[in-house]
């Protein structure tokens, strides 16, 4: 008995600190997702769907959830070429260039994400740099600007979430053997089909978990959609800031959160099983 309880009690305070800020808040924020909202009385302690009615019968929202994943999915597989990409040549470096090109790539994390981002709509403005360039070279014959644009929140996205993806994928190389990249070279493999047939299917697990950090953060970002997209481009998280604090539809904003969780989370499951349907053997592999 001591041993079964030992680890509970060992968990204890890490469960309460887990419930107390994130258990508790989403409950409360479920359960305010069914109230009601009047326009001079305010909230109704009154259980109701309409909120949950709205979101689905109106096309307004289908339209701002589609940008949302849609924006996500984008800067999930930007991140996921270039996150992986940049882990396998830093785990090929040597010291100290390795270490140095490290902190290159996650020095970003140590700056704010709205200075980051503020950097980027001075960048994408009709007169920022990027269109003064392309003027100059003569790619385009009018300003250009990349601001409230699908486009622009989703390269702003990616420079914010990409050293999360090399972190994952740069935690798996770590764990391959060198040997078997050697071996399979020794057999006359090519380096792309190393890539491709050994290095790729052993990192799968830190792909997939990157894969999945990217997508959430990406699905629920704030600061860059604000600022980049601006009150045009609306994203799940910008709608439900304006229903909390524009309009104080609380429960409105509450749903519209709820079911961007529940989406969020259905579409991670989704690629996760078939992720693992894919690589089944070599999650297994990694388990043991």
């Amino acid at each position: 008995m001591p041993g079964r309880v030992n680890p509970w009690l060992l968990s204890a305070p890490a469960l309460l600190v887990y419930a107390t800020f994130l258990v508790v808040p989403l409950a409360l924020v479920f359960l305010i997702s069914f109230f009601d909202f009047e326009f001079y009385g305010g909230i109704q302690a009154a259980f109701s769907w309409h909120n949950y009615v709205e979101i689905f019968t109106d096309g307004y929202y289908y339209e701002v959830y589609a940008r949302t994943f849609g924006v996500a999915a984008g800067v999930t597989l930007a991140c996921l070429v270039l996150g992986t990409a940049e882990a396998y040549v830093l785990s090929r470096m040597a010291n100290p260039w390795k270490s140095l090109f490290l902190m290159v790539v996650l020095g970003p994390l140590l700056i704010s994400v709205v200075v980051r981002t503020l950097g980027w709509a001075l960048l994408f403005g009709s007169t920022g740099l990027i269109s003064k360039t392309l003027l100059a070279l003569g790619l385009v014959s009018s300003p250009v600007s990349l601001m409230y644009s699908n486009l622009g929140v989703g390269i702003a996205l990616t420079h914010v979430l990409v050293p999360f993806m090399v972190i994952a994928v740069w935690a798996s190389l770590q764990r391959i053997n060198p040997s078997t990249e050697a071996a399979a070279l020794s057999l006359g493999a090519s380096q792309f089909t190393v890539i491709r047939r050994v290095i790729v299917p052993q990192v799968m697990p830190g792909i997939l978990s990157g894969a999945i950090m990217v997508f959430a953060m990406a699905s629920s970002a704030f600061a860059t959609p604000a600022i980049v997209g601006g009150r045009r481009l609306k994203t799940v998280a910008t709608a439900a800031y304006d229903e909390f604090l524009n309009t104080l539809n609380w429960p409105l904003g509450a749903a519209l959160a709820m079911v961007l969780l529940v989406a969020t989370v259905v579409v991670l499951l989704a690629a996760n099983r078939l992720v693992e349907r894919r690589y089944g053997a070599v999650f297994n592999q990694g388990g043991h």
